[in-house]
């Protein structure tokens, strides 16, 4: 067991206002199995690419063993190779017969090694990849949101190799994942980084703990502040009442004031002053003990959206659907059948290229909100009610670019209102104006996901929203759905995101 040191650590990317890191001291042993949390542009990623040494800050990181980073850069070359022809590029000194003892433990056939990458579904390439990466011996595993765009089964199978692990940093916005393969927890909190014991559900407790003691004093240093400056205005009133007294009176009033009176009067003064300014140091004492104490809680605002109510309680009817793109041999989906109606939220469950996707476009198709796909044939009847109004998010954000009033002026939303509602999911006031394209792949979620709760709609359809969302907008969003119940039809992975909303599922 050895020991990584970052010491003072700053970072900052070039044009950036605020610094990634700053001044950041923390020390984490090699043997942990680490899970790694924080919002979406917290600096995770860029964490790991500094424990890489693909990035360098000011301060220093201390490191004697070497580590490995996942997911692996894969080239349009070797993607139209095997695993096996690639995989010593991958990792220096890799061996055939470790990676294939590794992809045993992950349920997958080693034929997978030999096949044209490009062939192979996301988790395959997932499941390749990892075993290439744990084939080694004595690295220090970096491991970068292992389960996007992997299915409830692949999920499960990385689930359960990686809690039989240890040596690594786990980056991951899966709960159940966090919880059942982490021993130790490394969080981006908003002003500090803090490393503690335990998976994430320990975690989560104690900070709900820490946040409640931290309002708690906060509530009673402002009670202290707000009676000490009663206190000093009443003493300061009283002091400037007694200096007036001390030249001029009345003598038919005062006709016994002695001629000491003045020098009394004085004195009297003087000292009700100095208690003016010794709470004034008490007031200043106080807010310096407050300062900081609300630095690091996760206020989750409070989202808000218009569903619409449509006069048809049945929304969408799909009765014995069988769709097939022109040319293919077999097809995507098969004898499909159920509804959506009012008020409900339903969530497609299968395995990666199952259809869901598939599914979602037909639907769209026959509300007219994309056009029809002529490749694709079906048989069997998807219909829609008249005048549907429907908010789709897709799965794939890669086309965004641009500012966000460009943006807003292409879907027609209001940009005030649509900044509010990015600030609530967390972006910073500087993020806002920079260029969409630059966003981490959460924050360009994040952007279709505040235009679609903006959007007053009859139907909501989410393909895979919560892809690299962090853990605290999850619960954003659980919470935002459960309060206005909107009617849903929705992919995700996310099994414990799908219970929370109180999805039904669909199995495909």
């Amino acid at each position: 067991m050895s020991q990584i040191r970052a010491d003072h650590l700053t970072f900052s990317y070039e044009g950036s206002v605020e610094p990634v890191f700053e001044n950041a001291t923390f020390t984490i042993d090699t043997d942990w199995k680490l899970g790694l949390i924080g919002r979406n542009g917290k600096g995770k990623t860029t964490l790991l690419r500094l424990l890489t040494g693909e990035l360098t800050g000011q301060g220093a990181i201390i490191n004697s063993v070497p580590v490995a980073y996942f997911p692996y850069r894969i080239t349009l070359e070797q993607m139209k190779l095997s695993a096996a022809e690639f995989a010593e590029e991958l990792r220096m000194g890799c061996e055939m017969w470790r990676v294939i003892c590794e992809l045993s433990e992950l349920d997958e056939d080693a034929e997978i090694l030999y096949r044209p990458f490009e062939t192979l579904s996301h988790g395959q390439r997932t499941k390749a990849l990892l075993a290439i990466l744990f084939s080694g011996e004595n690295d220090f595993l970096l491991i970068d949101e292992p389960t996007n765009h992997l299915d409830a089964k692949a999920r499960e199978n990385v689930r359960e190799y990686l809690s039989s692990k240890k040596g690594f940093i786990l980056v991951s916005h899966d709960r159940d994942l966090l919880d059942a393969c982490t021993d130790h927890i490394l969080v981006l909190n908003r002003k500090t980084i803090m490393v503690q014991s335990g998976n994430f559900s320990c975690w989560k407790e104690n900070q709900e703990k820490r946040d409640q003691f931290a309002k708690s004093e906060n509530e009673k240093h402002q009670k202290q502040i707000k009676k000490l400056r009663q206190s000093a205005k009443r003493t300061s009133e009283w002091a400037d009442k007694s200096e007036r007294t001390k030249i001029g009176y009345d003598p038919i009033k005062e006709h016994d004031r002695p001629i000491s009176a003045r020098a009394y009067i004085g004195s009297k003064t003087k000292k009700m002053q100095s208690r003016v300014k010794n709470t004034e140091m008490r007031i200043e004492r106080e807010i310096n003990e407050q300062e900081g104490l609300l630095q690091d809680i996760e206020e989750i605002a409070a989202l808000k959206m218009s569903p619409l109510t449509h006069h048809k309680d049945t929304l969408i009817s799909l009765r014995d659907c069988t769709l097939k793109y022109d040319g293919a041999d077999e097809p995507v989906l098969s004898g499909v059948s159920f509804s959506v109606k009012k008020g409900e939220r339903i969530a497609l469950h299968g395995t990666n290229g199952c259809g869901k996707s598939t599914l979602m476009r037909l639907i769209l198709q026959s509300a007219g909100v994309i056009p029809q796909d002529n490749k694709l044939i079906v048989n069997g009847i998807c219909e829609t009610a008249s005048g549907l109004i429907v908010s789709y998010v897709p799965q794939d954000t890669s086309f965004l670019k641009g500012s966000i009033p460009q943006f807003c002026e292409e879907r027609g939303l209001d940009r005030s209102l649509y900044c509010t509602v990015l600030r609530q999911l967390d972006l910073s006031r500087a993020q806002l104006s920079k260029d969409i394209s630059e966003y981490s792949a959460g924050q360009k979620k994040k952007v279709l996901l505040a235009a679609s709760i903006l959007t007053p709609a009859h139907i909501y359809i989410w393909d895979e929203p919560l892809n690299f969302i962090d853990i605290f907008s999850r619960m954003q969003l659980e919470t935002l759905l459960n309060e206005y119940q909107p009617t849903m039809l929705l992919a995700e992975h996310d099994v414990r995101f799908r219970e929370n909303i109180g999805a039904e599922t669909v199995n495909l």
